[in-house]
């Protein structure tokens, strides 16, 4: 047997490899500890004997961060999260995190490397880039903690570069308006009166077929979401199981894409074959799937036209959100349009929103109670 697992104690197992022999011909073995579920330790073993079948297996005190970034990107990133981030991920890795702290050994990256190389890459990348790389490597490192490789995360002890966020650019509705009066001859034009529509991401509209849009029972479900990677539109199925749902519309939204539908089963009859149910929604003039850079930049264009510098697409679907809470609708079927994690989450993102309901709110509560009746002094009345 090549690896097994023992309990060490509640919520403890740890798991021995045979690692082959060593210069004395007899048998070395790594101990290693994981604290979890049995289930977590036997991901790790599968892991380990990965590493040894690959030969790039390395006993935890000569482990550096280059090889540990690696390990982290194989074991962990590549199964857990989706293509889009682990390409990501691997570029930062490979771009800036190894050249300036791979041939450290793990246990010895102390804080003031890490935070030496935060000071040195902000001299050429902005303070945002490099807080995202804070983000990759404190991941790894907290992957490592659990792993057993380091005792604390040293990035816990590191301040990384300060940056806000942009802005949430939400449309008013006579903004939204305009927008669609600056939009409405534009090919992209449904896109964009969908997106407002629904709240769905970008990718989750170019992913649409008709099968996912009922239009008698007024739903869209998602299920494929469009992403174009290293040059290449692929679908692929959403990230998590919120993202994965049916979103209502609104009557006008189905009575539009009924009309805009026979406009396209009637151009396909021109092209001498039938709509299907496969068929995207939205496709380029060609007929294939839309490149989101072009929905992007097309966008940007009508916005400035519209007199709506620096909106973003993405902000279409904030705007949507924020529609819905002035119309008073709940945070929870707002949350499940949009495909959040939680409500607590849509709650955060659009808390500046629902700060400025307090109001509207203290109106609505106005009318409902009734008006207070002043006391008149008296020297007899005492509090019961």
């Amino acid at each position: 047997m090549r690896g097994h697992i023992r309990q060490k104690g509640k919520n403890s197992w740890q798991i021995q490899i045979y690692t082959g022999p060593g210069p004395d011909g007899k048998p070395r073995r790594h101990f290693e500890t994981v604290r979890g579920r049995k289930g977590d330790a036997q991901r790790r073993l599968t892991e380990l004997l990965s590493s040894l079948d690959k030969g790039v297996y390395t006993p935890p005190g000569r482990l550096t961060v280059a090889e540990h970034l690696k390990n982290w990107l194989e074991g962990y990133v590549k199964t857990n999260c989706s293509q889009r981030t682990l390409d990501s991920h691997q570029s930062i890795i490979e771009t800036h995190l190894i050249p300036a702290l791979g041939q450290v050994q793990l246990k010895h990256l102390h804080p003031q490397a890490i935070q030496s190389y935060y000071g040195k890459a902000c001299e050429r990348l902005s303070p945002r880039s490099v807080h995202y790389h804070h983000r990759v490597l404190s991941q790894s490192l907290k992957y490592a903690v659990r792993q057993g490789y380091l005792g604390r995360n040293p990035c816990e002890l590191v301040d990384p570069p300060s940056w806000k966020g942009k802005a949430m650019r939400t449309l008013t509705p006579s903004e939204v308006e305009v927008l669609f009066e600056n939009a409405q001859d534009n090919y992209y034009y449904p896109v964009v009166y969908t997106a407002v529509s629904t709240g769905l991401r970008q990718a989750e509209l170019l992913g649409l077929r008709w099968r996912d849009v009922d239009l008698d029972m007024l739903s869209i479900s998602v299920s494929q979401v469009l992403y174009k990677r290293r040059g290449i539109c692929v679908f692929k199925e959403p990230k998590t199981a919120h993202s994965r749902r049916r979103v209502a519309m609104t009557p006008k939204l189905a009575l539009f894409l009924r009309g805009y539908k026979a406009e396209r089963e009637w151009l396909y009859q021109q092209l001498g074959k039938p709509l299907t149910l496969d068929d995207l929604v939205f496709t380029s003039v060609a007929g294939k799937p839309i490149d989101p850079g072009v929905v992007s930049h097309t966008f940007a264009r009508i916005a400035k036209q519209a007199g709506l510098n620096g909106v973003r697409f993405h902000d279409l679907r904030h705007t949507f959100a924020s529609l819905m809470l002035l119309r008073g609708a709940k945070p929870k079927v707002i949350s499940e349009a949009l495909g959040h994690s939680s409500v607590a989450f849509t709650m955060d993102v659009y808390s500046h929103i629902i700060s400025g309901m307090q109001e509207d709110a203290m109106a609505l509560l106005d009318e409902v109670l009734p008006a207070g009746v002043a006391q008149k002094i008296n020297a007899n009345l005492t509090p019961t």
